[in-house]
């Protein structure tokens, strides 16, 4: 709530929410993530109760930080998938996250961002909100989200890596995209278009900026960036090394992902990058 407000004190109007889960609650099912008196419902009702309509909740929808196995979605036992481990569940994984978009919505979620990359889940997510009565809230589908090394200090805070476990698979190259191939981006933006969603997110960010202004080139809908924990932890290790100008090297690449096209960025300098924003006057 102390982080919400000080965003709002810098005209940040949109946060978004990932949750730390206990170990005891994660099943690989990740039941958890559709529980009403759940961390993200109940956070969302706080927020929304103190802050109204100063700020758009966004939420995660995957099963991974529920999940016991570190997976986007659930397991399989027959191991039949990579290296005679368990494989991910396609269609299985697609009602969980149905079941968590809705709980999200019920407690006042404006924005439903789905992370897992599971086939279809961006219309079934859409026809499950709509049967619900949401149709009001937004789908920001993380379109075109690579099996990337970035991520490493994210997943190390919110304990989402894929387990050492026997039955499943050692990363996530099956569901996530091969960094080597921009094409299937336009492929994953189309699918995603028809299915109904509101916004096309690109993952991670300046390594991909490529890949944003292909999207923007290639549909109508808006296009955000994602500069994900690795590109963040290096900017600010290399700042507090004196090795660079933090302020200015974050203005400078949130700049880049707005040449290359993207209307939102998702970025933990958020609160910080307003601020320099604010203290300059420079045009938002």
């Amino acid at each position: 709530m102390k982080e919400v407000g000080e965003a709002v004190n810098e005209g940040v109007s949109n946060i978004i929410l990932f949750p730390k889960i206990p170990d005891d609650i994660k099943t690989n099912a990740a039941d958890a993530c559709y529980d009403p008196a759940g961390l993200i419902p109940e956070t969302i009702k706080k927020i929304k109760s103190k802050y109204g309509g100063q700020v758009n909740v966004w939420t995660d929808v995957a099963l991974d930080p529920y999940s016991d196995q570190g997976h986007d979605g659930m397991v399989s036992s027959d191991k039949r998938g990579d290296g005679g481990r368990g494989r991910i569940m396609n269609d299985e994984t697609i009602e969980q996250l149905c079941r968590q978009a809705i709980c999200q919505a019920r407690a006042g979620a404006d924005v439903v961002a789905p992370s897992d990359m599971m086939d279809g889940r961006v219309g079934a997510l859409r026809d499950a909100l709509d049967s619900e009565g949401f149709t009001d809230v937004s789908i920001v589908s993380y379109t075109a989200k690579y099996a990337s090394a970035f991520y490493g200090p994210f997943r190390d805070a919110l304990d989402s890596a894929p387990r050492e476990s026997s039955n499943a698979p050692p990363n996530k190259k099956t569901y996530q995209m091969d960094p080597a191939n921009s094409r299937e981006a336009l492929i994953e933006a189309q699918l995603d278009a028809a299915e109904g969603a509101d916004m096309l997110m690109v993952k991670p960010g300046m390594p991909y900026l490529d890949i944003i202004k292909l999207l923007k080139d290639n549909t109508n809908l808006p296009i955000s960036a994602y500069h994900v924990s690795g590109e963040y932890a290096m900017m600010k290790a290399a700042a507090e090394r004196g090795w660079i100008n933090e302020r200015d090297v974050c203005l400078e690449a949130l700049l880049c992902f707005k040449r290359a096209g993207a209307d939102a960025i998702l970025t933990y300098y958020a609160k910080q990058a307003a601020r320099w924003i604010n203290e300059d006057g420079i045009s938002k």
